[in-house]
């Protein structure tokens, strides 16, 4: 270009061999790795949600012990090698017999080859042997193809597909909200809902059958905060407190009688509410640390995930960290996730004596290998792509039940983990929820760029949680 900018390298054009032009023994490969989106894709566009290639908690209990491609996957790409490379353009596919050998994982690398074994001049036709292999040399997929080969040279460029991106379609959100909706709403705290973003979100949460909401702070500004926001609030219990500091030590004094299960969290900062929430003689502290989670979903990855910490603690030390794993194991188990994977994350997945992170994440999988850490398993230091990549790391040989399918992801301080939460939202889609444990009753934090459907999923998360600790309490 004149303007000096840079163009993106064209690819070569698609060119076919004519029947004329292919003798026995002439041959084309391809490469190609499969991820996790390959198999979510191709069952969304067969319709095959066998759970043996989609459903991993099945998987892993199945003669395979994982998600494996659909045998169909690997054939697709032998008639991809014949419609583009050998013979080409113009090719008429007349049929196939294959043998599906061996299992393909995420992370497997495959490399297809088709063979001319045989011609016959007088229909054009042609056979071929094809056989696909993947990186340990082991044979996956064997077979022969009988095509008609073109008399035509053709050459075209290739076509610009579109990007393609797998969306759950806030599928998460409404299969949690169905499932906390028949336990029955709880009393909640909705501490200082004095603007309009707030209140709405609590009465959201009411009209969903979430949540009984107390609303905590000034009468009037409530009231005014509900005429803007264009919401009812006549039969709602209001306690009329002068100002935010009041709102957060009533709603604390409430939780901390049995008045109100959970906690949420207004249009005050944050550390306004922990303020009121965290000393001790506000009655609401427990044992163990308190610490935030987010659940998250985002279409790149194939289940729901828990970040933690990136919200209250700043830098914890290893005991804090210590807490940190256990409330996200809680979490876990409370949605269902009964034996959860934990990645401590570090920038890399070695220890390294001058990087804190990794000596942190190898004392949590010794403190989980003698019974200090409980209900999970736990993996690290792991570097963020081979938590979440199989096939990271495969290639960085990790041998680990954790690595690349990661339920809960352990961030070494605040910083990275907000930096790390809101970019998946932000670049990567995600649908996140936030909520807080290590305290006697679930609290739900907040911000202003919350969408409607993350304060719904956390208002779900404390209900769960409110109904869990009647019998559990943490």
């Amino acid at each position: 270009m004149q303007d000096g900018t840079p163009t993106a390298p064209s690819l070569p054009p698609l060119r076919n061999r004519t029947f004329d032009e292919i003798a026995v023994g002439d041959s084309a490969s391809l490469e190609r790795s499969l991820t996790a989106e390959d198999i979510q894709l191709y069952a969304v566009m067969s319709g095959d949600v066998n759970p043996t290639h989609v459903d991993h908690e099945y998987a892993s209990s199945s003669r395979y012990s994982g998600v494996i491609a659909h045998g169909m996957w690997g054939a697709s790409l032998i008639s991809a090698l014949l419609g583009t490379r050998l013979p080409g353009p113009g090719t008429h596919y007349l049929g196939q017999t294959l043998e599906f050998l061996e299992p393909v994982r995420i992370g497997d690398t495959l490399t297809v080859t088709v063979t001319v074994t045989a011609r016959d001049p007088s229909t054009q036709q042609v056979t071929l042997h094809c056989r696909c292999v993947n990186q340990d040399g082991l044979t996956v997929i064997e077979g022969e193809a009988e095509v008609v080969a073109p008399t035509e040279h053709i050459e075209r460029d290739r076509a610009t597909l579109p990007e393609v991106r797998l969306d759950t379609g806030g599928g998460g959100t409404r299969r949690l909200l169905d499932h906390v909706r028949p336990l029955g709403a709880v009393r909640m705290a909705v501490v200082h809902p004095c603007n309009a973003l707030s209140l709405s979100g609590a009465m959201d949460a009411r009209a969903a059958g979430l949540i009984e909401p107390v609303l905590v702070g000034p009468r009037a500004r409530i009231e005014a905060a509900a005429d803007e926001a264009g919401v009812e609030v006549a039969g709602v219990e209001i306690e009329d407190v002068p100002h935010s500091h009041a709102a957060g030590a009533r709603a604390a004094q409430m939780a901390a009688a049995g008045e109100v299960e959970a906690l949420m969290k207004g249009s005050l900062h944050t550390d306004e509410l922990l303020s009121a929430i965290l000393p001790s003689a506000a009655g609401l502290r427990t044992k163990r640390r308190v610490s935030h989670c987010f659940l998250m979903q985002t279409p790149a990855y194939p289940r729901p995930f828990i970040i933690t910490d990136a919200a209250i603690n700043v830098a914890p030390t290893l005991e804090e960290k210590a807490d940190i794993v256990r409330n996200a194991i809680d979490l876990a188990h409370a949605i269902g996730v009964e034996q959860p994977r934990v990645a401590i994350l570090a920038a890399v997945e070695t220890v390294n004596p001058r990087m804190v992170a990794t000596l942190d994440a190898a004392a949590l999988c010794k403190m989980a290998d003698r019974g200090q850490i409980s209900g999970a398993i736990l993996d690290g230091p792991l570097a963020f792509d081979n938590a979440v990549s199989a096939a990271a790391a495969r290639i960085k040989g990790i041998e680990s039940a954790v690595a690349g399918v990661a339920d809960v992801l352990v961030v070494p301080d605040l910083e990275s983990g907000n930096m790390l939460a809101k970019q998946l939202e932000y670049m990567g889609d995600a649908v996140s929820a936030g909520i807080v444990l290590g305290a006697k009753v679930p609290v739900v934090l907040t911000s202003r760029a919350d969408p409607r459907d993350s304060r719904l999923a956390a208002c779900a998360l404390a209900t769960l949680l409110a109904h869990r600790y009647r019998s559990a309490p943490p």
